[in-house]
């Protein structure tokens, strides 16, 4: 069984620690098991690449590598700061995340 994440594809993001910490970007692509998430422009990795069809001379390719989700916070739209999220129970009886700053939904 997998764990539930508070982060998807698409977010935005602020970097919490580490020595990306202050930054922030959008989360490309998520690794459940894991528990990684793959943030658009940070923490890049240089990997040695075989000549192939995309890189005819192939060499050193600079590419984005994961980081743990603890080091993520989700960035509240209201106030443009990272915010804890919390789960409540929404009008239609299914619960919603919620930025526990703000109070807003996230969507």
């Amino acid at each position: 069984m997998q764990k539930k994440m508070h982060i998807k594809k698409g977010d935005n993001v602020r970097i919490i620690s580490g020595v990306h910490k202050g930054d922030e970007g959008q989360v490309l692509e998520i690794d459940q098991k894991k528990m990684r998430a793959i943030v658009e422009g940070k923490n890049l990795v240089s990997k040695h690449t075989k000549p192939n069809a995309t890189h005819p001379e192939g060499g050193i390719v600079k590419q984005e590598a994961g980081i743990h989700m603890s080091n993520l916070m989700l960035i509240d739209p209201k106030g443009g700061v990272p915010s804890k999220v919390g789960k409540k129970l929404g009008a239609d009886g299914k619960y919603v995340k919620f930025y526990k700053k703000s109070g807003q939904e996230v969507k």
